[in-house]
């Protein structure tokens, strides 16, 4: 489906922007019909020769027949055009804009009729030029940029999905803000910019030695004095129109630019050095992460180390505190799947803002989903229904997400499109076939490695639903299943051997989707074709960031701590089971239901711990929690026996040999199998652990430098952040004596 098609599209101005969205329109598809209007006589003739546009003439007489309307001027001229022309819109045309800012429209938007309201998508290109005018615009200015979507509460599904799609059509990548956090970053990382290119374009053209400043002025003087050539009107205007949060920023930088000045009267050299480092850094991680070009090889985050001072000096004042720790991890995951499947808005409360599921969120604005946050943990997703999602012009980057990438196999699957998933070093390892052999059952048609792991190439097609008897417990095969369920002809059924995490059948019942269950086989099913109805979700504390924490509480004398608002979903609470079985003093108060989620406050103490043999039942219950239920292992009296774990070996390190390796360094006695481990408890040393990269084993240790009688340095610490952004600051609260170094 085309939004696009068959629609009149009218711009109003034609300068660089409103001509480059004439263009590229054209360019996307010549059989659109573009209208324009514009002051400038010469830019509308110009335009009609190189056929950019196909008719212009007055407001009066190009909006009656209108079906999409862009209002490319000023920002302090919409409101006088929205006047102008809401008498002569059609009772559906959509109505957008350009303007770089949006929250001066706000209240005079009160004025309008709703139903106007509801079809008026506000946004802004984050693309320009030091020209302006017609002449400058391009059909390829918006290529590979971002657009960002402002929408409000009030619009319709309808009306942001064209606006979406219109965008998208240029070749550009669609983002979603809500209007005040627009403003708010644009002024901090646009407009602030410009403010000061003009500013000191002015102060160096009024010295007396002017001349020769400009004569001999550097590359970077001309590089960073471009901003002050763009369109002076405009600008005024920009500043005019986003004072208040200009303001803000600007006292910011003022304050800044004392303390420097400051410094160097006082010649502190170290104290600039300081700042200008901090600058350096934040500047190359910043254009690492969103300007280069993506590598696998290189797709990792800064080297980072933790350091935990000697334990001893912890067990004096124990654990404690109130603290909530971030979002669950695999719910949030599939908020975004779900809400972008279904037909309606999904708004989302404790999403997990960790790099896995901001990759998820990437991947799903690339199939044309208009997303718009996280902020503070909340988004709004403009679904597109089952059948709605575009082909991804680009490979999907699932970062270090298994989760992630087994479930959209399976979506991806079943759509009429081609796709691609990669992943970091860690995930391109991480083994595939379990997802592969049974979509190619349902008739899918997908590409590995030799070695059965990514990147997934994926060629979309009709497929059958199936049974699957699954072979080993895992939530992500079900889950993948179950999606490539959604589009299948017929029933799909997923048997497991055990149970595992149900979260999918969860948000399925929550999002309206029929979804059979039968407890007597451990077995669900659905039929393909169904409809799901958005909804609201309140995303729980994630159980496997609460995991470090209490096995932290529980192993440190003197802790008392309360774990707020944590999941306690019946298939995902194995790690608070065996450490019970350890003579852990765990207890849960004010449990409740939150979107179809059990939850509960977890209050946690310190207890004496007992070896056990883990009961293998509870495996798939605890499967991410055994690196820290190790570190639980390694502080008990007596040995702890884990058998039918395998499944830890292709996590994202095989974690049986990384927490086995860091165990023997700090001098806790273990021997390995296949398919598990046995920890003897004793004293915890000190040393230098290796984490390879896995974020559980990093934290892990941070948990066990808790007990330990030395320093302990904890390497390769970087993709923390992907599962649990936020835990050194956390951490901190909590009484541990952790610090984060970056190499």
């Amino acid at each position: 489906m085309n939004e696009l098609t068959d629609k009149t599209i009218l711009i109003l101005g034609l300068g660089m922007i409103g001509g480059s969205l004439a263009r590229a329109l054209k360019a996307f598809d010549q059989k659109l019909v573009i209208y324009a209007t514009d002051p400038n006589e010469a830019a509308i003739q110009l335009a009609l020769k190189e056929k950019s546009i196909d008719r212009a003439g007055t407001l009066e007489s190009l909006v009656p027949e209108s079906d999409i309307i862009i209002l490319a001027v000023p920002p302090l001229s919409i409101e006088k055009i929205l006047s102008a022309i809401v008498k002569h819109v059609k009772p559906d045309a959509i109505v957008t804009d350009v303007a770089s800012v949006k929250g001066h429209l706000l209240e005079p938007l009160k004025k309008f009729d709703e139903e106007f309201v509801k079809r008026f998508v506000p946004g802004h290109p984050i693309a320009g030029s030091e020209k302006s005018g017609y002449a400058a615009s391009t059909a390829e200015l918006f290529k590979d940029r971002n657009v960002i979507l402002t929408p409000l509460k009030q619009n319709s599904l309808r009306a942001v999905n064209t606006i979406h799609a219109l965008w998208r059509s240029t070749g550009a990548s669609i983002l979603g803000m809500a209007v005040e956090k627009h403003d708010e970053v644009l002024a901090a990382t646009s407009h602030l910019p410009h403010l000061l290119a003009y500013a000191i374009v002015d102060v160096l053209a009024a010295q007396k030695q002017s001349e020769d400043i400009f004569r001999y002025a550097a590359g970077g003087f001309a590089d960073f004095s471009r901003l002050a050539s763009s369109d002076e009107t405009m600008w005024s205007d920009i500043f005019i129109a986003n004072s208040k949060a200009t303001e803000q920023v600007l006292d910011s930088y003022i304050a800044t630019i004392n303390r420097l000045k400051d410094a160097i009267s006082r010649k502190r050299q170290n104290e600039l050095i300081d700042v200008f480092g901090r600058a350096k850094e934040s500047r190359h991680r910043f254009i690492s992460k969103y300007f280069d070009a993506p590598k696998i090889d290189d797709m990792t985050t800064t080297e980072t180390s933790f350091v935990m001072d000697v334990g001893a000096s912890n067990t004096a004042i124990g654990v404690s505190g109130d603290l909530r720790v971030p979002g669950d991890k695999s719910i949030s995951h599939r908020s975004i799947i779900f809400g972008a499947l279904a037909t309606g808005v999904t708004r989302v409360k404790g999403f997990l803002e960790g790099e896995d599921a901001l990759n998820t969120v990437a991947a799903f604005r690339e199939m044309g989903v208009t997303i718009v946050g996280p902020d503070d943990g909340e988004l709004r997703i403009y679904g597109v229904g089952l059948h709605g999602l575009k082909a991804p012009r680009k490979s999907l980057y699932m970062g270090n997400s298994g989760t992630a990438m087994r479930l959209l196999a399976g979506l991806l699957a079943a759509q009429d499109f081609d796709s691609e998933l990669t992943g970091d070093e860690s995930l391109s390892e991480r083994p595939m076939e379990r997802v592969i052999d049974p979509l190619n059952k349902m008739g899918a048609r997908i590409h590995s490695n030799e070695q059965g792991t990514p990147p997934l190439k994926i060629t979309g097609t009709k497929l059958t639903g199936i049974s699957y008897h699954m072979p080993m417990a895992s939530a992500q095969v079900k889950s993948c299943l179950l999606l490539a369920g959604l589009n299948a002809h017929g029933v799909t059924e997923v048997i497991e051997p055990e149970v595992c995490r149900d979260h999918t059948e969860r948000m399925l019942e929550g999002f309206g989707y029929p979804l059979e269950k039968d407890q007597n086989r451990s077995a669900c099913r659905l039929t393909g074709g169904g409809e799901l109805a958005a909804t609201e979700i309140e995303v729980p504390g994630d159980i496997s960031s609460a995991a470090f924490f209490i096995v932290a509480a529980t192993i440190t004398p003197h802790s008392n701590l309360l774990l707020e608002h944590v999941g306690i979903n019946p298939t995902r609470i194995g790690v608070i089971s065996i450490l019970e079985e350890m003579g852990a003093d765990i207890s849960l108060a004010n449990e409740r239901m939150i979107g179809g989620e059990p939850v509960a406050d977890i209050r946690v103490k310190y207890s004496k711990l007992q070896g056990i043999t883990i009961p293998i039942d509870q495996i798939p219950l605890a499967i991410d929690e055994f690196p820290v239920i190790f570190v639980a292992a390694a502080c008990a009296v007596g040995d702890t026996f884990l058998h039918g774990a395998g499944e830890l070996r292709v996590k994202e390190s095989d974690r049986i040999d990384a927490m086995a390796v860091g165990l023997t360094i700090l001098g806790v006695e273990n021997e390995v199998f296949d398919d598990g481990i046995r920890v003897r408890g004793g004293g915890i040393g000190g040393g230098a652990i290796e984490s390879r990269g896995d974020h559980r084993v990093a934290m892990s240790f941070a948990v066990a430098a808790l007990r330990a009688t030395e320093t302990v340095v904890i390497n390769d610490c970087g993709n923390v952040a992907t599962s649990f952004p936020g835990f050194v600051d956390l951490a901190q609260q909590a009484g541990l004596r952790i610090k984060a170094v970056a190499k």
